[in-house]
């Protein structure tokens, strides 16, 4: 109907004559109240129609549910779902559907569970399913060549979010257009102001249409606002879902292209900076419609001048072109610097205890700070020139008017105050949108590098779907074949992975592969996975399979989660397996049983525990065929024996096995025996077929012969005929029940202790953010010394401002018959140079802003990190890497550049409102009164506002870090996710991630709108009492240009401005926050103490003296290690030996002073270790560790990262440790490239370059953590030669499960609770009567010989 009415009054108004504007004004406001029904009918009720056949609840309601009572919200399937969906249209017009969770806020601290879930047409499994439809529907998704464009994703998300887009257009148009009703009716104002004998009605009727003007923008703003927030909502989730589902699908090609930390950027910046766009969408367009409406009604005011005020807002415009081009440059420089930091970050935190280890983690924090002043190089530049042309465009409004009114001046176009006021009016409505140019073309640039990078990994080559053929279920006999087989893992290299492989497995079959390290047998488990690019050839496979791989991969979240993984909880099979995999024993000695939380990468498990943890997993998942990638190399002899006649013998039984092994005990067991070399099966057969016929197989047994010679030579007659008769003294055993449980309890307490979960929720502040920590922030830079300067420029420019407003309005007449009494050239004079100085004032606040946000940025990151790199090894067991990535991604993106522009528009925003009530209340003094009770208004309702808005804005950055956390370890793991069929399970839990973070962010954006509706509520009855008074008291009183002005100032005047860019700061800062919280870390003793460094030769014997060494992992758990004393002599090789949780890897932190010692002392060559530097004490002392680590880089990079040692040096080492000629067969030599964790070398060419890394540093004391269970015997016998030639004269300290790897040594350490229990040669031990080492020795020969 007021449409049609519209349609009427323009046909009559075309054909007959002009009607009254105030018929024009009622038209327009029924228009825009008939659209607001509209969109509360589409929005409101409507809404949960919108693919209704998708209804599903992402999030289980918490099992502590809320005190409070959400009366709006409604229940859906459980669940308390946001009252927004179910609210009237009151309710969404003013947003008082928020008020239950306010009134909640104001009671309590918010969590997760307070908050309601989103409603269905908002969730992030409805948003995903609509994008991932549209962008499947716009070509073939889902192909490996270049399927997606940035203009296809762009289409996709418009389309996906049409509504949205289209009632913010809506509500865009209505919001500019109310804002150009008041300036168009200044002069109409002023005009009515000068006449004596107007009727008052007219007067009251302007005024009315002034505050109606007013309430319709503040209306159309606030729910476009709220609109354009849940739009940028809609497309991060559609980003973030999409993101993840490719990172799943990625080939091994496509994932060194594109590291994990390069993803993790993806995810934490490209899609943040992407939703952030739908703020500025409509910019685009309204920019040049503001500009459009500005200069008609200026044409009305001064005609011909308004075409002068065109031409310089055309120059301003164009200056934006090169600058955007510049912008564009400068980020995408910006973006590449910091994906090289975050790569480089996200490897040293997972390899922290390596780095720690080795002595490594100041050189790694260095090549970071590097990495990092690169980026901040870029960040300089981007910041310097926003600052630049934000500074320009900040006075553009200035620089228009002063053309403006001197060309009118030097034409004699006639200005008196009406005209004036009404054109510094529209000058004013103009500078919004000309300040915000350059950020929209900043954010435009921004979003399209976004755009682009998310596209080029969306094009990424996905894993084939065709490498693997299935063969139909009732095919009986074949479960695995390959024919003619060629395959590698880089299709542009000429060298294949693996050549020429034809064999056939039936079902049933156990089939072992073996074969020297870099053979390709782990390359043969993922080439039958499906994992490996196909040259040539078929695979065919028959049936579900499971894997186990040789590293494993562990889950954070609780041990049962792990082991069902996705499966349903059959409590029989369950225990069966548990039983089988000996964890049973593991997890009753947990405090929280099987729901004991698991660290990071499995930080609290040992490297034993992890791997039967894996083998449960795959033996629960039942499925035909098993692939095992010598799964048994990290568990202790007696673990070995159970898993393989349990598991391998037992359980598995009868399905079809291949299992890599190094251990030539389990070859007997296999019906098929394939022998690796160079990437072909050199010979196929039984056990005693390819030992009668096999060189390459000789060569793996041969030494594993030589090895049990040498046992059966060491043992004597009676004790072999002790140990064979099975004699036992239980009181001696090696490891009995009681003393596991004891000890195991010790390192369980460790792990959970009074304290709970060694994963505690990530901790957050409560409260508000003190005045004390603004403080802090604000003078972290040069000590504060430019903020008195910063505010000093806003307040004189602000000042100017006002003085060139009253200078022009006072010194023009006010109408055009009266004769100025001020020449025109003065008049303009004055006001270039009130002009000309407040510019200049606007300059030097913006760069000396920039510079001190800048400097507190590159100080917060520097001292966070370098806190985080001197943090203790507990810490990074006990925090999740994602935790960390946020504070060094997300939170720091903040700090470099959100926080300082957010405290200048805070700084902006003051300084205007005090000159706006200025003005108004120099004009009458009486406006205070009502000024002051509005303003006490304003501040109760922003303090009751700002209890749930801050904890919402904090769970917004709690909730964001496990979506990093959780798209990193599913890129670890995403070929065991694929193996066992479970992307779609790990897709909907990281859509309920995504869900548990738009969730605290939702309620934010609509608790900011109620709050901002309110304040601009009594803004306008403020204004409209000002008005009034104005009109009843003071007309006639004071000059119609003052009134006029107070008016022309008054059209802005809001308190919502400032409350808006406080509670922007509030949720902005709390991310420096979040980075302070990190640089209060307690850190390790020091790693160089000057007055105690030892000398250059140090240690020159190698002896270690233990004296009553007592450690426990904190001060309220007991001893782990009870009072030890002994001495390892200088030169001598030690072999400590003891199950899983007797000391072993306790003692080695200690000697590493990862722990502490509670009492007692470790002394090296007399030097107690305590009382000299980490660092001098960690760089002396060698390690090969159980998890070979390789770094991103080059073969140099990672043999010698400090950059110590010459290429002769290195390839003599290399020569040494047996990979030399391999490494020379290579392209780039020592420069040859290693990706992301190592994975283009095989399990043992890592090992190996460990060695290799110990016979450069040639230390004198040398530990080996189980460091050749990854290797076959034959290069396990290698290593122990070379260690045997090049470490004669040195100490070397044995932990292996291998008790060939420790018959060659001189004496035998045997740990068991804590305790020694035996410390003596392995000859004289096996000598002893039922000696708990004898029977150990016992329990692997009778394996060995079975």
């Amino acid at each position: 109907m007021s449409c049609s009415y519209l349609v009427i009054h323009l046909s009559l108004h075309w054909k007959y004559s002009p009607l009254p504007s105030l018929l024009w004004v009622s038209d327009a406001i029924s228009v825009i109240v008939g659209l607001f029904f509209c969109y509360a009918g589409l929005f409101g009720e409507g809404q949960e129609g919108e693919d209704f056949h998708l209804l599903e609840p992402l999030l289980k309601s918490s099992s502590n549910p809320s005190n409070f009572d959400y009366g709006q919200g409604s229940n859906f399937n459980g669940e308390r779902v946001t009252p927004y969906a179910n609210a009237n249209l009151l309710s969404i017009f003013t947003f008082a559907w928020m008020g239950h969770l306010l009134a909640a806020g104001y009671k309590k601290t918010l969590d997760l569970e307070d908050v309601p879930q989103l409603a269905n047409c908002d969730s992030a499994k409805v948003v995903f399913t609509c994008f991932k439809n549209k962008l499947e529907s716009d070509g073939k998704y889902g192909g490996n060549v270049g399927q997606i464009s940035t203009i296809k994703l762009l289409k996709a998300l418009i389309l996906s979010t049409w509504k949205e887009i289209l009632w913010t257009f809506l509500f865009s148009i209505i919001r500019t257009l109310a804002s150009y009703i008041g300036p168009y009716l200044i002069d109409v104002f002023v005009e009515y102001l000068k006449a004596p004998h107007q009727l008052k009605f007219k007067g009251y009727m302007l005024v009315f249409i002034f505050f109606l003007s007013k309430l319709i923008m503040n209306l159309s703003e606030r729910h476009l606002f709220f609109q354009l927030r849940r739009m940028g909502n809609r497309v991060r989730a559609a980003l973030l879902g999409i993101i993840y589902k490719k990172s799943l699908r990625l080939s091994s090609q496509s994932k060194r292209v594109h590291t994990i930390g390069e993803n993790t950027n993806l995810i934490s910046v490209d899609v943040e900076r992407t939703g952030f766009f739908s703020w500025y969408l409509h910019d685009i367009w309204r920019v040049p419609l503001q500009i459009v409406l500005a200069l008609l009604i200026l044409y009305t005011k001064i005609r011909l001048a308004s075409l002068v005020a065109l031409v310089a807002t055309m120059i301003l415009m164009m200056a934006n072109v090169p600058l955007g081009k510049l912008h564009e440059k400068l980020q995408e420089k910006l973006m590449d610097s910091k994906d090289q930091r975050m790569k480089m970050t996200t490897e040293a935190l997972r390899n922290m205890r390596i780095l720690k280890l080795q002595g490594w983690e100041m050189k790694f924090l260095a090549k970071i700070l590097e990495l990092r002043k690169l980026e901040t190089r870029w960040i300089k530049k981007l910041l310097y020139t926003s600052a630049l042309t934000g500074s320009v465009y900040m006075s553009a409004p200035m620089f228009v008017s002063m053309v403006t009114f001197g060309f009118c001046m030097l034409m004699g176009i006639p200005l008196d105050s009406g005209k004036i006021l009404s054109a510094l009016a529209t000058f004013e409505i103009l500078r919004g949108p000309i300040y915000n140019l350059p950020d929209t073309i900043s954010t435009v640039v921004q979003t399209k590098v976004s755009l682009d990078r998310i596209a080029s990994f969306l094009c990424l080559d996905d894993l084939h779907p065709d490498i693997i053929q299935k063969l139909p279920r009732d095919c009986i006999e074949v479960a695995v074949e390959i024919v003619n087989g060629n395959f590698s893992w880089d299709l542009q290299s000429p060298n294949l992975t693996l050549k020429d492989l034809n064999f056939q497995v039936c079902h049933g079959m156990r089939v072992a592969v073996c074969g020297s390290i870099g053979s390709g047998k782990s390359s043969l488990i993922s080439c039958i996975l499906g994992e490996v690019p196909k040259v040539s050839g078929v695979i065919k496979l028959n049936g579900t399979k499971a894997y186990v791989p040789q590293s494993p991969w562990i889950q954070s979240g609780n041990i049962v989660d792990n082991i069902l993984f996705g499966k349903e909880m059959d409590n029989e099979r369950y225990e069966m397996i548990l039983e089988a995999c000996s964890l049973k024993k593991d997890i009753e000695l947990l405090t929280f049983g099987d729901k004991t939380i698991i660290g990071d990468r499995g930080v609290n498990l040992s490297g034993g525990q992890k791997q039967r943890i894996q083998i449960a997993r795959a033996l629960y998942h039942d499925a035909d065929i098993y692939l095992l990638d010598d799964p048994f190399s990290s568990v202790d002899a007696h673990t070995g024996t159970h898993l393989l006649k349990e598991c391998l013998l037992g359980i598995l039984g009868s399905k079809t096995v291949i299992y890599v092994t190094h251990q030539v005990e389990f070859l007997t067991f296999a019906d098929l025996i394939l022998i690796m070399r160079d990437g072909r099966i050199t010979q196929v057969g039984k056990y005693e077929e390819i030992l009668r016929s096999g060189t390459d197989f000789m060569d793996l047994v041969d030494p594993h012969k030589r090895a049990l010679t040498k046992l059966n030579f060491i043992k004597c007659g009676t004790v072999s005929d002790n140990l064979i008769n099975g004699e036992e003294d239980n009181g001696n055993m090696l490891c009995s029940e009681k003393s596991i449980q004891e000890d195991k309890e010790r390192e369980t307490e460790k792990i959970v202790g009074q304290e709970g979960q060694l994963v505690q929720e990530e901790k957050r502040e409560k409260g508000r953010v003190s005045l004390s920590f603004y403080w802090k922030y604000i003078t972290i830079a040069y000590k504060g010394a430019f903020v008195p300067l910063i505010l000093l420029a806003e307040i004189i420019f602000q000042l100017l401002r006002i003085i060139s407003s009253y200078w022009i309005v006072l010194a023009t007449p006010t109408s055009e018959d009266m004769k100025p009494h001020i020449r025109g050239s003065t008049i303009i004079f004055v006001y270039v140079v009130l002009t000309l100085g407040s510019s200049l004032c606007e300059l030097i606040r913006t760069m000396l802003m920039v510079t001190t946000g800048y400097k507190t940025a590159t100080l917060l990151f520097n001292k966070m990190h370098l806190c985080i790199f001197r943090a203790p090894l507990s810490f990074f067991d006990s925090t999740p890497s994602g935790r960390i990535l946020n504070r060094a991604s997300i939170d720091q993106s903040i700090v470099d550049t959100s926080i300082p522009r957010q405290i200048q528009e805070l700084l902006i925003s003051t300084i205007e409102f005090l000159g706006t009530v200025a003005v108004m209340s120099q004009v009458s003094w009486q406006m205070l009164m009502v000024f002051i009770p509005m303003s006490v208004a304003c501040i109760w309702y922003q303090k009751y506002y700002l209890y749930a808005a801050r904890e919402l804005s904090r769970l917004t950055g709690v909730c964001q870090a496990p979506i990093i956390q959780y798209f990193t370890e599913s890129s670890l793991g995403s070929t065991r996710i694929r193996c066992f069929d479970q992307e779609e399970r790990f897709m909907d839990t990281n859509l309920k991630l995504v869900d548990a973070y738009f969730q605290p962010k939702f309620h934010l954006s609509g608790a900011t709108e109620w709050l901002c509706f309110r304040m601009d509520m009594l803004a306008s009855i403020t204004y409209v009492v000002s008005l009034v008074f104005l009109l009843s008291v003071l007309k006639g009183v004071l000059s119609p240009g003052v009134l006029g002005l107070a008016v022309t100032y008054g059209l802005s005047f809001s308190l919502h401005g400032l409350i808006w860019d406080l509670g922007s700061l509030e949720n902005k800062i709390i991310s420096a926050e979040r980075i302070l919280q990190y640089t209060c870390i307690p850190s390790e003793p020091p790693l160089l103490i000057e007055k105690n460094r030892p000398s250059h030769e140090w240690p020159s014997q190698g002896k270690v003296d233990i004296i009553d060494l007592q450690v426990r992992y904190a001060p309220h758990l007991p001893l782990i290690l009870q009072g030890l004393t002994c001495t390892f002599f200088g030169g001598m090789k030690i072999g400590i030996v003891g199950r899983t949780g007797s000391g072993k890897s306790t003692l080695v932190q200690a000697l590493f002073r990862m722990l502490e010692p509670t009492a007692g002392q470790i002394c090296i060559d007399g030097i107690n270790i305590a009382t000299i530097g980490l660092h001098d004490l960690r760089s002396r002392l060698s390690i090969i560790p159980q998890d070979p680590t390789m770094f991103e880089g080059t073969l140099r990079s990672n043999l010698d990262p400090l950059e110590e040692y010459t290429d002769e040096e290195i390839w003599e080492a290399l020569d040494k440790c047996q990979l030399g000629d391999e490494i020379r067969k290579k392209e780039g030599k020592l420069d040859s490239a290693v990706t992301e964790n190592g994975e283009n070398w095989s399990m043992g060419q890592r090992q190996l370059i460990c060695l290799g890394r110990v016979l450069l540093k040639r230390s004198k004391v040398l530990i080996l953590d189980e460091a050749t269970a990854s290797v076959d015997t034959a290069t396990d016998y290698l290593i122990q030669q070379i260690l045997r030639k090049h470490f004669s004269e040195s100490t070397v300290i044995t932990i292996a499960h291998r008790i060939t790897s420790i018959l060659d040594i001189d004496m035998v350490l045997l740990l068991d609770n804590g305790l020694i229990i035996e410390y003596d040669s392995p000859t004289k031990l096996l000598e002893i009567k039922s000696s708990s080492f004898a029977k150990l020795v016992k329990e692997y020969t009778q394996r060995c010989n079975s």
